[in-house]
């Protein structure tokens, strides 16, 4: 089980991003969008929408940096695992308050207007299942691990060098042993949200920037 959830899952959840994808754009263009919901609840997106997206940004950029860039490379541009810490968790306590407060605004929006039930699908419902998921199970990890909790475990020395591995199609299934349960929860949930990441409205993330600042505006008139 061990070698399937870390050492082929991965590509299953791969497979599916890119392959699925590529085919819903080529099959299915027309449905490539958001579905904007703004017409139907204009105001509780003011702060909602600003929120969740600036917690991912803030949230992607730190996973970029703890996990595609290897230690040694921070320990020679005289960064110390102390001083890590601190930049992560100035970084990740803003990131984590902003992506999950957004994102339960966003959750309360979605399912406690009954105006939006128009625009809601049951892939929704599973997308904002899926997010949660990942969401809390990232804050959690982080808190726990910042806080001593989970002793003195390492990302940095396990998840990141696994993720390389990866990449590099030399996966190490080793280094997923002796990782605490909250992360490997975390690490499904990521590989969750990529296999049903073609399926869901989460596909217009791809069009930024390329075709975002390009488009006309969409006008809506008040009746």
């Amino acid at each position: 089980m061990s070698e399937f959830f870390w050492g082929a899952l991965p590509y299953v959840a791969f497979t599916f991003l890119i392959v699925g994808t590529a085919v819903r754009y080529s099959r299915d263009e027309r449905n490539w969008t958001t579905k904007s919901s703004e017409f139907l609840a204009k105001k509780s997106l003011k702060y909602a929408g600003p929120m969740f997206h600036l917690g991912l940004f803030m949230a992607a950029g730190g996973h970029f940096i703890g996990i595609l860039i290897p230690k040694f490379l921070t320990d020679g541009a005289g960064i110390d695992e102390h001083l890590y810490h601190i930049i992560a968790l100035a970084g990740g306590i803003p990131a984590g308050l902003l992506f999950f407060g957004g994102f339960f605004l966003l959750m309360q929006r979605r399912f406690s207007y009954s105006k939006m039930k128009v625009n809601t699908s049951k892939m929704d419902a599973v997308l904002y299942l899926i997010l949660f998921w990942a969401i809390a199970t990232g804050c959690l990890a982080t808190a726990l691990n910042a806080t001593g909790i989970l002793g003195d475990f390492n990302y940095r020395e396990t998840i990141s060098p696994w993720f390389r591995s990866l990449l590099m199609l030399q996966p190490d299934v080793s280094l997923m042993e002796n990782v605490p349960l909250i992360f490997k929860c975390h690490m499904l949930a990521w590989m969750a949200t990529a296999v049903i990441f073609p399926f869901t409205r989460l596909v217009h993330c791809l069009s930024f920037p390329f075709e975002y600042f390009c488009r006309s505006n969409i006008i809506y008139r008040k009746k």
